[in-house]
């Protein structure tokens, strides 16, 4: 039995001649391949209206929240603010959906940069729209290397799930301008940068939910904690699958 890894698809916004290629759903093909890589069966999911989550959660056993524009403020109580970039609602009101009912559920849930932001926002956290925000961060958390290059370590908290995962230490690439900035009330931080970004949360009672900041998709291939992040996932997804299916 291999795990069914959802998916939830960003879109592409970019003006296009080609009709087919207008506001098309897509998956990142570093993301697909690391699922694959590590024993799940990538599905994807298009945005769609949030009263249709409900037909998905029989298809997979856990999901994947990837990268992609900023999460509107307003799912937060906040007004965008200048430094806010692009969003796109309708995305943000299908994953939330998505990761309430997945929740429920107990599906098995991982989150990568805006993923981690996402989650935490759907389960009643805040975030920074800008690091500008943040009076602690002075590290460079858009990085100009390569994107599958790491940029700047995390210490993880010895405690926590993600310790036996990725160790004490991870040297991680770094793509962001938000973070967290109030945790959700059912998750714990188990990383943060040097200046105390946070890095990293998961569950405080369970192992349902893993998010990180960083891109483990562009590293999986050369970075063995990169791939042990996507081992977790399809692992705590079998669980699922065994249970349910």
């Amino acid at each position: 039995m291999r795990p069914r890894i959802a998916l939830p698809a960003d879109t592409l916004a970019e003006a296009t001649n080609i009709i087919n290629e207008r506001n098309a759903a897509f998956a990142p093909r570093p993301a697909i391949e690391a699922v694959v890589k590590a024993g799940g069966v990538p599905v994807i999911f298009p945005s769609v209206d949030p009263k249709d989550v409900t037909d998905y959660m029989d298809l997979f056993d856990g999901v994947a929240f990837l990268g992609g524009y900023d999460v509107d403020p307003t799912f937060y109580g906040e007004e965008p603010r200048e430094k806010l970039g692009v969003t796109y609602r309708k995305r943000d009101l299908f994953e939330i959906e998505l990761l309430k009912q997945s929740v429920a559920k107990g599906k098995a849930i991982f989150g990568i940069c805006r993923g981690l932001q996402l989650i935490n926002i759907g389960l009643g956290g805040t975030v920074y729209q800008d690091l500008s925000q943040n009076p602690h961060a002075t590290l460079k958390h858009s990085q100009e290397a390569a994107g599958n290059m790491p940029s700047h370590h995390v210490s993880v908290a010895p405690d926590s799930r993600l310790f036996k995962i990725v160790g004490e230490r991870p040297y991680v690439n770094s793509r962001h301008h938000e973070a967290i900035k109030d945790v959700a009330p059912s998750l714990q931080i188990t990383a943060r940068a040097d200046d105390q970004v946070v890095e990293a949360v998961e569950s405080i009672d369970n192992d349902q939910i893993l998010a990180v900041q960083w891109h483990p998709e562009n590293m999986y291939k050369h970075h063995d904690d990169s791939k042990a992040l996507f081992a977790d996932l399809v692992a705590r997804s079998l669980k699922v699958a065994q249970r349910t299916r």
